[in-house]
């Protein structure tokens, strides 16, 4: 079975630095503990990494490659409804959409989080904690589906898609 390098190192320690800050600040640290705070500036960091590196990275890595445009996730729906195979070696336009959506989170609780530690900026306004609040649980939700779609892609291609995220490493579809 012949397998291509996909994922380069940087993606995947921005891949892996936001699962862990996010498991961290949802699950451990307590809201406006020093540890949320510079793991939050930390993530946000990769997050601006992560966009300069879909412009200048290697292929796979690039919007170009991936973008969810309407037309690619009409057919990547239309295959799904029909039960066909649509195996793309990065990013599903579905799967781009979610990682667009996830990162919008991140960019949002980045901000946000930074906003209620401003409070007296904003004259005691509740609102930068209330939407990062919520935005915490839409990423939560957002990284469920991830989750669950990682699996469900890896039993339905018979490939481990998790692992490539590990090691870069994915194998080529047959037509290749």
């Amino acid at each position: 079975m012949a397998t291509v390098r996909l994922w380069d190192p940087l993606l995947r320690v921005c891949h892996w630095s936001f699962a862990l800050v996010f498991f961290a600040n949802y699950f451990i640290n307590e809201e406006g503990e020093d540890w949320h705070q510079w793991l939050g500036y930390y993530a946000v960091g990769c997050l601006l990494v992560r966009l300069v590196w879909g412009f200048v990275g290697p292929p796979s890595a690039r919007w170009a490659d991936f973008w969810p445009t309407p037309a690619r996730l009409a057919a990547h729906a239309r295959a799904l409804l029909r039960g066909q195979s649509f195996h793309r070696l990065g990013h599903s336009p579905i799967g781009a959409l979610v990682m667009l959506l996830m990162l919008s989170c991140i960019a949002g609780l980045g901000l946000t989080g930074w906003l209620s530690q401003e409070v007296d900026a904003l004259w005691g306004a509740d609102w930068p904690m209330d939407l990062h609040s919520f935005l915490a649980d839409a990423l939560l939700a957002l990284v469920c589906v991830h989750l669950l779609a990682a699996v469900v892609e890896s039993l339905r291609l018979r490939e481990n898609l998790p692992l490539s995220m590990l090691t870069g490493r994915r194998r080529l579809p047959d037509d290749h």
